[in-house]
């Protein structure tokens, strides 16, 4: 399969065109958002040179899935999913916060522990923590969402000292936060996954607030297998996991971190189908579902005609 890594469409009513790191969403006049997951990849804040066939449409139905799974918990912008790498939903103004959580210390929050800091985000950590470690608690460790390069940590203390998100609108996310951790915790436990961490998106419409983008989807998440998660940590080892972290600790391997001059290694065929099998494999563990790839001679044309027609719809 080919990889579908860049668009060009033109709606009836587009406004505009926002091309993220990994989708590109398209702005209509009706209030809508269609949001297109390609399949490009990012890490360490770089979008990578080549893409990974079927990607986009594992996170997109792993995100929309997991929309209709927490809807009771906060509404979310999702309208309709009418192509598999596709979701079509309401604009909202989003915080200019990410809220991520963790309810164990790994990745980003690891290299930072282990560098020394015992506080990350305002939030203070125990002595004595090893690597993979669940936390006493799940904690939130937001950060900011920048326009471009890296996103920045950020205390909740310093969010509501700078205005950026009023007091108890940013008690209100932290609420929902820990409650769709919860949610995606137990939903994980039942396919033999550990969430480890996660970040989720919030904006406002209408006065709400409401949950936007992507959730507990492999680039937004991390996941270890509970089978043999405590013999593992015991003796040091990694953990066996289903998450894009294995991406950027084959990245770092090859010597890059996304560092002004570094180089990324080379992504040989082998290195893409092998980063596609990953991101089937999870999305065969998390939803227990058999993973069917939307395959078609033109994949984006198959997408603007099913976006097309949903418009179509909209407009009778």
């Amino acid at each position: 399969m080919k990889a579908l890594v860049s668009t060009d469409f033109h709606f009836p009513g587009q406004e505009s065109k926002y091309t993220g790191k990994v989708r590109d969403v398209y702005s209509l006049d009706n209030g809508f958002l269609v949001m297109v997951a390609t399949d490009r990849i990012s890490a360490f804040d770089v979008v990578l040179p080549e893409g990974i066939p079927c990607k986009g449409q594992v996170l997109n139905q792993i995100a929309a899935g997991f929309l209709d799974l927490t809807e009771d918990i906060v509404p979310n912008w999702k309208v309709a999913v009418p192509d598999p790498m596709v979701t079509i939903g309401w604009r909202c103004e989003p915080y200019k916060v990410e809220m991520v959580v963790r309810g164990y210390l790994a990745g980003h929050a690891w290299r930072e522990y282990k560098a020394g800091k015992r506080t990350l985000c305002g939030v203070a950590l125990p002595e004595g923590l090893k690597e993979n470690q669940k936390l006493p608690q799940p904690i939130i460790t937001p950060t900011t969402k920048a326009a471009e390069g890296h996103d920045e940590d950020i205390s909740k203390e310093e969010i509501i000292a700078r205005g950026i998100v009023p007091k108890d609108e940013y008690e209100q996310l932290e609420r929902y936060t820990l409650a769709l951790f919860q949610r995606g915790t137990e939903i994980a436990a039942k396919r033999g996954l550990i969430l480890v961490d996660t970040k989720y998106e919030f904006g406002k419409k209408d006065g709400r607030i409401i949950l936007m983008d992507e959730i507990h989807t492999p680039d937004s998440s991390r996941y270890f297998y509970a089978d043999g998660y405590e013999e593992r940590l015991a003796k040091g080892e990694h953990q066996k996991q289903l998450s894009k972290e294995f991406v950027r600790e084959w990245l770092m391997a090859g010597g890059f971190q996304g560092r002004e001059g570094e180089k990324v290694p080379e992504m040989t065929p082998e290195v893409v189908a092998g980063i596609t099998d990953r991101y089937v494999e999870l999305y065969e563990r998390i939803t227990g579902e058999e993973f069917h790839p939307a395959d078609c001679p033109d994949v984006a044309a198959r997408i603007e005609a099913n976006i097309r027609k949903f418009i179509d719809k909209q407009a009778i």
